[in-house]
């Protein structure tokens, strides 16, 4: 139940921009991430929501979308994610955030795919000027942001072979294909 689960919770960067996502589901995944593991059980996350046109539109262009796909700068207009979660390291918990963002990313993506939401962890952040924008203070550290809406987009899984190329790519129709090195090449 659960593999399946964290299969079908791919990285989405093309969604229905008018579908809304509530300031009440965003609460619930964040939820999530908060019952979820932390180092020395230290709890040094912050979360900043988003979930209105007017601060979406501060976020999106402080944002890079796909690296590998070097013709596209991100989704167009109507296609643009209908929320944000930027996860936030406050310095003044803890100097250091260890893993916890990442564990909190994926507890918040796995819960949102179990809504029939979609997302994208995005670490490629203009962070001077999204802190500037957001007005958010000097002693929390922007970590990620996890962009969030109603995917219109299919993910493909692929098998790669040893050696072969990990990139993802679009094909003609628009699909979003995701090479994944097999098991049995990962396991020593």
């Amino acid at each position: 139940m659960i593999k399946a689960l964290i299969t079908k919770t791919r990285s989405y960067r093309r969604f229905e921009e008018s579908y809304s996502i509530t300031r009440e589901e965003l609460e619930d995944l964040v939820d999530c991430a908060r019952l979820s593991a932390s180092a020395g059980n230290r709890q040094p996350l912050k979360y900043l929501l988003a979930n209105t046109a007017e601060l979406n539109s501060k976020i999106f262009p402080h944002l890079a979308w796909a690296g590998y796909l070097k013709d596209w700068d991100g989704p167009s207009s109507g296609e643009r994610p209908s929320a944000y979660i930027v996860i936030l390291g406050d310095t003044q918990v803890h100097p250091s955030f260890d893993c916890d963002h990442g564990i909190a990313a994926q507890s918040i993506m796995v819960a949102a795919t179990e809504k029939g939401l979609g997302g994208c962890m995005i670490g490629s952040i203009k962070r001077d000027a999204l802190r500037r924008d957001l007005g958010i203070p000097e002693h929390l550290e922007i970590l990620l942001v996890l962009a969030l809406g109603l995917p219109v987009e299919k993910v493909q899984l692929e098998e790669v072979e040893p050696g072969g190329n990990i990139r993802y790519w679009r094909d003609n129709q628009q699909v979003h294909h995701v090479p994944k090195r097999r098991l049995t090449d990962i396991l020593l």
